[in-house]
């Protein structure tokens, strides 16, 4: 096979798959990392299974990274893999440390010791703005992060910098808002909300349990924001952006769409809140300014958001009427 070869970690992800996909559609090879688990979660990547090349590896273990980057020798690192569930970072702070913080480190390093001049992507989160300071939020707003798993992805922000200024490495972030589709887990609010309207409309439950409706969120199309991250390593220069929509909605607004899309009017009745789906410090607003990624990259969303619920709603419906009951 010939084309430019790039590695992805977290490939069975939501983000991996879409990128893989993409990627592979532009003729690279792709070198995938996969955790050792009893039951391998493959079902993202049914589409590409045949053309990736998976390398076995954890973000805990600097060995295995170390021996995956030289396996797969890479032109473009795409750094994709984290604990990313922010409820879960509370309950696993340490865990989440070791791998969405300290991780970033052994691959960088990983990366440094093989081959200096591989061009090297951070997924970053809105989730470091946290208790925001301006809105909209851009490259230049201060972190204020409000979970284990905010703190851990500014570590691994700031490392990257670190990193790129010490050692000349291009090293870019990708400070990506919310974004969404049917491969996202079922944990999130978004998919929550999508399957579990779908599970209503379809007489298979009768109402679905969350936490805080009035929390805002830029939320955007998972398959728009891979192309971002292949177009941030296709530039001359690293650098750090920006991905998001420049919309925020709620929660209840994303609750009213979905049923609307089902077509089930009166929702409320549908619908129960439980504090212990709320965060210990909560993150209320988050709405990002994607200028610079427009002006630099030429990028901007094409999904926007109720074309997003309809998307989610319509694969969930279509996922769960074949009685098909996984993510």
């Amino acid at each position: 096979m010939g084309g430019r070869r790039a590695f992805i970690t977290g490939v069975t992800g939501q983000d991996g798959s879409y990128l893989a996909e993409l990627l592979l559609k532009k003729g690279y090879e792709v070198f995938g990392l996969v955790r050792r688990l009893s039951s391998p979660n493959m079902s993202n990547l049914q589409t590409v299974r045949e053309e990736l090349h998976t390398l076995d590896g954890d973000l805990t273990d600097q060995s295995s990274l170390s021996h995956a980057v030289k396996l797969a020798d890479p032109e473009e690192v795409y750094n994709l893999a984290a604990q990313s569930f922010v409820a879960t970072s509370f309950s696993q702070p340490v865990l989440t440390g070791e791998i969405t913080g300290l991780g970033v480190i052994r691959l960088l390093e990983a990366v440094r010791a093989h081959n200096p001049s591989v061009k090297f992507y951070q997924a970053s989160s809105s989730e470091m703005f946290g208790h925001i300071a301006q809105e909209p939020q851009d490259e230049t707003t201060p972190f204020h992060p409000r979970s284990p798993y905010g703190v851990a992805k500014v570590y691994a922000y700031w490392a990257c910098v670190n990193y790129r200024e010490a050692y000349g490495l291009p090293i870019s972030n990708g400070i990506l808002f919310n974004h969404e589709s049917p491969r996202r887990g079922l944990e999130f609010v978004t998919r929550k909300i999508s399957d579990g309207v779908a599970r209503i409309a379809l007489g298979k439950a009768d109402s679905i349990t969350l936490g805080n409706l009035e929390a805002r969120r830029d939320w955007g199309y998972a398959p728009d924001y891979v192309d971002l991250m292949w177009r941030t390593l296709q530039q001359s220069e690293p650098g750090d952006f920006v991905g998001a929509t420049g919309e925020a909605h709620t929660v209840r607004e994303f609750l009213q769409e979905a049923f609307k899309v089902a077509g089930i009017e009166n929702w409320e009745g549908h619908v129960k809140t439980d504090p212990k789906f709320n965060r210990p410090a909560e993150v209320y607003a988050l709405r990002g300014n994607p200028a610079k990624a427009k002006r630099v990259l030429g990028w901007e969303p094409k999904v926007r958001f109720k074309e997003l619920v309809r998307i989610m709603v319509r694969a969930d419906l279509e996922r769960l009427s074949k009685g098909q009951s996984g993510a």
